[in-house]
């Protein structure tokens, strides 16, 4: 046999072999798609028993499926209040960090962050120059205001709730970013102590108490640093702020903000992250949860009891921010939906915050801050009203519920690069 004939016989082999194979790959995809379905068109309600995706498979672990019905997602809309007076905008009244609104005989009451002085604040990165006169920052020579309101939009200011004490006491130097707690029958006001204007090593403070009988006071010092900070090299060994109280599991839980990573040796390369204190009387001891921090995104703290567990929001700070998250337990929270222009400071009015029901409801309205209200050398903060639908009993879709919410250029136009900004140097 001569070589060309060998040649075509192996080619021959080669040609049915290939031929072979190609058909037995075909036969097991068609098996293969025989036996795996397509997602469907119509959205099921549980997860499907089929190969999925990765985001397909995270998306049932969301509360819903689609977003439009997940009762943990929400627009948020904003009212200005009426009742408070700014100066004028010349930045020597500011109103920030406002409390938990709570409802008392029919009558809603909040408490905040007021300052009054002669000048506004010269920055943190002069607070060596600050005086008993001179702010350094907006939260720097403050005292602890109350204001009363029927319907939550309009309000009357009624004068000092906590006020600095005498120095050397803990929070002569400012007294700030209150939150409330009812507790058989007593009312507890949790609030930052300043000893120090804020930014000569950042904002090192403790957290300290008071309690009345009233919702009007007067107020009865009850305690200092009542969330210890943890020891040297703990993520929160300078600062327990924003303390945000609620009642779960028959206990006091207290969550609280902290930022590390950054003062006095770092200053711009911060992190964020949340703790919980727990205890059974609301002068302490509070004692810190072993798996803090409990949330590793968020400025500002924002907890209310959410059907057994907790929900939280998360603002501002870390790859998380953004969001609403929910805890079954109130300790291990994870990411229930992505939010948009989310308030900041938020401080939801939530009935059953102090109730221990096991079946928190949620929130539809609250109180907030904007901290960019003057104009550059003038700055200060105002409080107002933000409205949403994180409720299980309320139902405004077409307000709360759309995804597509288009606004005006100039908003995005704000943000838009400074001279030296610009990646090409134009």
């Amino acid at each position: 046999m001569n070589s060309s004939k060998v040649i075509l016989m192996i080619l021959i082999g080669c040609i049915s072999s290939c031929s072979e194979h190609i058909a037995e790959k075909q036969s097991e995809f068609s098996s293969h798609q025989k036996s795996q379905d397509v997602f469907p068109h119509k959205m099921p309600i549980e997860k499907p028993n089929i190969e999925l995706s990765a985001a397909m498979n995270r998306m049932f672990d969301y509360p819903a499926t689609r977003v439009q019905d997940n009762e943990l997602f929400s627009q948020f809309k904003y009212t200005r209040l009426k009742g408070f007076n700014y100066n004028d905008g010349d930045g020597t009244i500011s109103r920030r960090d406002p409390s938990r609104p709570i409802l008392v005989d029919g009558t809603y009451y909040v408490y905040y962050t007021r300052r009054s002085t002669k000048v506004p604040p010269i920055g943190w990165n002069k607070a060596s120059e600050a005086t008993d006169e001179i702010p350094s920052t907006d939260w720097d020579l403050a005292e602890i205001w109350y204001a009363t309101s029927i319907d939550g939009f309009k309000w009357e200011e009624k004068g000092v709730a906590i006020s600095r004490p005498s120095k050397p006491n803990p929070g002569w130097r400012s007294v700030c970013t209150p939150d409330i707690l009812i507790w058989k029958g007593k009312y507890y006001l949790y609030y930052q102590a300043f000893n120090e204007p804020s930014g000569l090593r950042g904002d090192w403070c403790p957290v300290s108490v008071s309690y009345a009988d009233s919702p009007d006071g007067p107020w009865t010092h009850g305690g200092d640093s009542v969330i210890p900070f943890g020891k040297k090299g703990d993520w929160d060994q300078d600062a327990t702020h924003d303390p945000q109280p609620i009642v779960y599991n028959g206990k006091i839980y207290l969550y609280y903000k902290a930022a590390y990573n950054k003062w006095p040796d770092i200053r711009d390369k911060y992190a964020v992250a949340h703790g919980l204190a727990i205890a059974d009387n609301p002068l302490g001891p509070f004692t810190k949860h072993h798996l803090n921090p409990v949330l590793n995104s968020g400025h500002e703290t924002t907890y209310f009891p959410f059907k057994e567990g907790v929900a939280a929001m998360a603002i501002k700070d870390g790859n998380e921010r953004e969001t609403m998250q929910y805890s079954q337990d109130g300790v291990n929270f994870k990411v229930a939906s992505s939010l948009s222009l989310t308030p900041f400071a938020a401080a939801p009015y939530a009935a059953d915050a102090f109730t221990n029901s096991g079946n928190g409801r949620g929130v539809t309205w609250g109180l907030s801050h904007f901290i960019n209200a003057g104009t550059p050398g003038k700055g200060y903060s105002i409080i107002a009203r933000f409205d949403c639908d994180l409720s299980l009993d309320f139902d405004k879709p077409s307000v709360f519920k759309k995804t597509g919410i288009w606004h005006n250029p100039d908003v995005y136009f704000q943000q838009g690069l400074e001279r030296n900004e610009n990646p090409e140097g134009r």
